[in-house]
Order: structure tokens, then C-alpha cells, then sequence
């Protein structure tokens, strides 16, 4: 049995995965605030509880926000905090009794879309977590691209591209640096640039909903929404020339952006036509916390991790 944990900024999901891929149980909670301890009790109390149910002992995957770094071994770049600095595979091993695998969420999402989701076999896939914060993960040829500074896929912490004069600087963000694309395509950044604009609180679900319904205000917020998204992924285009580009979190369950990025991001891409497939997750909400639970190979060995015919980095 593998375990896959989602680490997300609101909540915590465990899947259950058998070896054969099926999914046995599926359970989450809300997402301690700014609480490391608590945060890991909340995982470890998943894993017992699944544990219990099932009868039978995991192993533990866990997709987070940030990264791994290479020099400390602490997680670094985490949107939530209260991660940052922390020895999160350390200390959630000493908890469960047993060794963890991490890798970062947008990784996750990208590897299970690209083994058997929406952009199976595709050669080069990008794969876009909007949600709490704003990633990517890159495969290509079935590899996950991880890199030097494990940072492959940090498209968040760019500027966004093409910025209009009442776009600079840009909010500010938790990095430090102003006008991130996380600050304007992350769920709170459409939340914060709708109040702004029209002196209204809604969270982006909301919005689109309102949008959809005929709201004006909300129609113009997700119009400028989808333009900078547009902008947003066609730089990416322009460097890495994608055959598919998956939208995950709660943002890429909007399905106007399927028409309308793609209808929009012609006009900044450097080419005569955009063959890029923009496609919604196969796997929806579980696409990253089962790509989480398939860093544990079938047989249990240490080797390489990945989804079955993947070979990541």
C-alpha cells in the first residue's frame, strides 16, 4: 500500500493507492495555519487513521509547496511559512516510524498527468498548479525535470511578462519581490485584484461563478485574468514550446479558461500558430496527491521514483 499525502495551503489529503494503481481510501483535513507541529500531527494522524481502516501498513509520499534544498536538506520556498527552514522528511520520519519521499506538489500533478492523465504520451508537458500559490513541474520524455537548484518549474516567482503600466510594480509577495505571477494568478491574487478594482470581497470561486452567472465586475476580473494567464503561459511557450499544458488546482476547474487562454495567447507568443494543447487534469483534485503515492515504486525498492514508464530525475 502506498500512501500519496497532498500538503496543500488550505488542507491535507491522503490517497490510498493498492499495486495495482487502484484507489483504496481517500481522506483530508483543513491545513493547520502557520503550525509546523501541528501540520505534522495532522499528516501522521491521516497515515494511523488509513492505517487503521485498512489494516495494513504504507508507504509515505508527500507533495508540498517549495522544494528540498540541496544544501540543507530543509524545505525552502514554501508559500506556507511555516515550512520554510523546516527538516519536514526528518521530522515526519521519526513521527510515522518509517522513511518518506517528498517532492514538490506541482511536480506531483505534473508527473501523474503526463504517466496516464490528460497529457499522456505527450513528449514535453507543463503542469500548472492555481491554487493557495501558483507552480509548474516539467516532464519531458517521460522524464520530471528536477535540475541543480531544484527549482525546474518555479514559474511563479517570475515577473509576469507583458505588464501594463497599472500592473508595475505588482503586489507585493512572500518572496520579497514585487508583481510575481503567483501574486496575480493564485486564487488569493484574483480574490486581492477583484477588490481592488471593484472595492468587492470575494474568494475566486465566487468570482467565477459570478462571471458565469452575467456579474459584470466579476466578468471583467476574469478577463484579466485569463490575459495574464495568457501572458503568463505563453512565456513559457516562447522558452519551452510545450506539447501540452495541464491547469491544475482550484482555479483549473474554470472552464472558460480552456477556451480563452488559448483564444488569447496567440497574440504574445513568438510564432505564426500555437499548437500547445491547454487541457484540464484527468485526475482532477487527486492528479497530485496520486502522483505523491506513486513516488514509492510498486515493489517497494529504493530506486527510481516516478509513475510506472516514467523515468524522473
Amino acid at each position: 500500500m502506498r500512501f500519496g499525502i497532498d500538503l496543500g495551503g488550505t488542507k491535507i489529503e491522503l490517497l490510498a493507492l493498492d499495486d495495482d494503481g487502484r484507489e483504496r481510501l481517500r481522506r483530508r483535513v483543513a491545513t493547520p495555519q502557520g503550525d509546523y507541529r501541528a501540520t505534522l500531527a495532522a499528516i501522521a494522524g491521516l497515515v494511523e487513521e488509513a492505517e487503521r481502516e485498512l489494516g495494513v501498513r504504507g508507504r509515505v509520499g508527500v507533495g508540498t509547496p517549495g522544494a528540498l534544498s540541496r544544501v540543507t536538506g530543509r524545505l525552502k520556498n514554501a508559500n506556507s511559512q511555516c515550512l520554510n527552514g523546516q527538516p519536514l522528511r526528518e521530522d515526519l520520519a521519526a513521527l510515522l516510524g518509517r522513511p518518506v519521499r517528498i517532492a514538490n506538489d506541482a511536480d506531483c500533478f505534473a508527473l501523474s498527468e503526463a504517466s496516464d492523465g490528460a497529457a499522456a504520451g505527450a513528449r514535453v508537458v507543463f503542469g500548472v498548479i492555481l491554487g493557495t500559490g501558483t507552480g509548474a513541474g516539467i516532464v519531458v520524455d517521460g522524464r520530471l525535470l528536477n535540475g541543480p537548484n531544484a527549482i525546474a518549474g518555479e514559474w511563479g516567482h517570475n515577473p509576469l511578462p507583458w505588464p501594463a503600466d497599472e500592473e508595475r510594480p505588482g503586489p507585493a509577495c512572500y518572496c520579497g519581490r514585487r508583481g510575481c505571477i503567483e501574486t496575480w494568478l493564485s486564487g488569493p491574487g484574483l480574490a486581492a485584484d477583484h477588490r481592488r478594482r471593484h472595492a468587492e470581497a470575494l474568494d475566486a470561486a465566487r468570482i467565477a461563478a459570478r462571471a458565469a452567472a452575467g456579474d459584470a465586475a466579476c466578468q471583467a476580473s476574469l478577463a484579466r485574468y485569463v490575459d495574464r494567464l495568457a501572458r503568463a503561459l505563453a512565456h513559457v511557450i516562447n522558452l519551452l514550446d510545450p506539447d501540452v499544458i495541464v491547469l491544475g488546482g482550484g482555479l483549473g476547474r474554470i472552464e472558460a479558461l480552456y477556451r480563452e487562454v488559448p483564444a488569447c495567447w496567440g497574440r504574445y507568443v513568438f510564432s505564426d500558430r500555437v499548437d500547445t494543447r491547454l487541457l484540464a487534469p484527468r485526475f482532477g483534485d487527486a492528479s497530485g496527491v496520486r502522483g505523491a503515492a506513486w513516488l514509492w515504486p510498486v515493489d517497494g525498492a529504493d530506486g527510481r521514483e516516478g509513475l510506472p514508464g516514467l523515468r524522473p530525475a
